[in-house]
C-alpha cells in the first residue's frame, strides 16, 4: 500500500485517515442480515494482513476451518496500478475456488462503481460470487455470536456477554492507538501528525505494558476478542513497524510484559501456526514503506526467540 494508493485518506493536515468499510452487512436471523451457513461463504486473506489475521485466528479458535473456506493472497502486490491482491500462490494464479486472478474482481462483481481500496479480509458469497461482508472490526464478533451453532465442542468464549461492554471499549482504544496507530505514523506525511501517533503509540504501549504486569491476559486469565486485537500488531511490531513505520523508540523486546504477553499467545494454536513472518516481511518492506529501491527484505528476526520460555503462565499476579 505505497503512499500513492493512500492519496485519499491523508488529510490536509498529514495525518492519515482509514477509509470507511463499503460492505458492512451484519450476519444473522432477520431482515437486512446474511445467513449463517456452513459452505457458504469464502474468507479472503492474506498472511500479511493483521486485519485480516485476526479473522483468521478467530476462524482457528472456534473450529471453523470446514465451515468457511479459505483463499489465500500473496503478500507482495501485484504491479497492475492499483492497490490490488493476487492468487499468485495458486496453481496458474488463480483461486480455486471463485477462479479469479485478483481480488478486485470479486469487488467489481459486487459494485462495478467501487472506487476504494480492494481490502482483505474479504468475505465471498459462493452463490454469487460477490463480496458481502469486508467489516474487519466487526467480522471476528459476527464469527464469536452469529456463529456459534458452528463453533467446535469446547470453543473459547472470545466475547462473554458479561465482558462485551468492556471488551469493545478496550477494542476500541486498541483500534486507534494501537492497531491503525502504527498506520498513521506510518502513513503521516507531516513532522506534526507523526510526532502525534508516535507518541500515541507508545504511551498506549506504557499503559498495555502496566496493564499486563497484573494479569495474564487483557481480561485476566482468559483469552478474548481483544487479546486476538493486539496480538497481530504486536507480531509484526518488530519486523515491520519498527523500522518500516518509523516506530522505532523501543522494539516489542523492551516491553517485558508485553514480549512475554505475545510469546505466550504465539505459543498456542490458532497464533503461531497462522503468523507467517516472511509474508509480514515482504508485505510492508515491498510493498507498504515510502522507498525501498533495491527490493531488499530484511533477514530478521531469529525466529527461535519466540518459542523462547515465559513466566506468564505460572506467575502470581497482583
Amino acid at each position: 500500500m505505497s503512499a500513492k494508493y493512500i492519496k485519499d485518506e491523508i488529510q490536509t493536515n498529514g495525518k492519515f485517515e482509514r477509509q470507511k468499510n463499503r460492505f458492512t452487512t451484519p450476519f444473522g436471523d432477520g431482515e437486512g442480515r446474511l445467513p449463517v451457513e456452513a459452505g457458504r461463504y469464502r474468507l479472503l486473506w492474506s498472511p500479511a494482513c493483521p486485519w485480516a489475521h485476526r479473522s483468521v485466528i478467530v476462524r482457528s479458535l472456534l473450529g471453523l476451518e470446514d465451515i468457511i473456506s479459505l483463499g489465500t493472497l500473496d503478500p507482495v502486490r501485484p504491479d497492475v496500478g492499483r492497490t490490488d491482491w493476487a492468487f499468485t500462490l495458486d496453481e496458474n494464479d488463480v483461486d480455486p475456488v471463485l477462479k479469479i486472478k485478483y481480488i478486485s474482481e470479486a469487488y467489481l462483481n459486487t459494485d462495478p462503481g467501487y472506487k476504494g481500496r480492494f481490502t482483505v479480509p474479504a468475505l465471498v458469497d459462493l452463490q454469487t460470487g460477490k463480496v458481502v461482508n469486508n467489516d474487519y472490526f466487526n467480522l471476528t464478533r459476527y464469527l464469536e455470536v452469529e456463529w456459534k451453532n458452528y463453533h467446535k465442542p469446547g470453543a473459547p468464549d472470545l466475547y462473554p456477554e458479561e465482558l462485551r461492554k468492556e471488551i469493545d471499549e478496550l477494542n476500541d482504544i486498541l483500534f486507534h492507538d494501537i492497531n491503525n496507530g502504527v498506520y498513521k505514523t506510518g502513513f503521516a506525511r507531516s513532522r506534526e501528525a507523526y510526532e502525534e501517533a508516535y507518541h500515541l503509540v507508545f504511551d498506549r504501549l506504557g499503559w498495555l505494558e502496566e496493564k499486563l504486569s497484573h494479569s495474564r491476559y487483557l481480561f485476566g486469565d482468559r483469552i478474548t476478542e481483544s487479546d486476538v486485537r493486539l496480538y497481530v500488531t504486536l507480531a509484526r511490531f518488530d519486523a515491520a513497524y519498527y523500522n518500516g513505520f518509523w516506530t522505532n523508540r523501543n522494539k516489542l523486546t523492551d516491553f517485558p510484559n508485553l514480549w512475554g504477553y505475545v510469546r505466550d499467545l504465539y505459543s498456542l494454536p490458532g497464533f503461531g501456526d497462522t503468523t507467517d513472518f516472511e509474508a509480514i516481511k515482504k508485505h510492508y518492506h515491498l510493498c507498504a514503506v515510502a522507498t525501498n529501491p533495491y527490493g531488499i527484505v530484511p533477514k530478521g528476526p531469529d525466529l527461535s526467540v519466540w518459542k523462547q520460555p515465559h513466566d506468564r503462565g505460572t506467575r502470581k499476579f497482583q
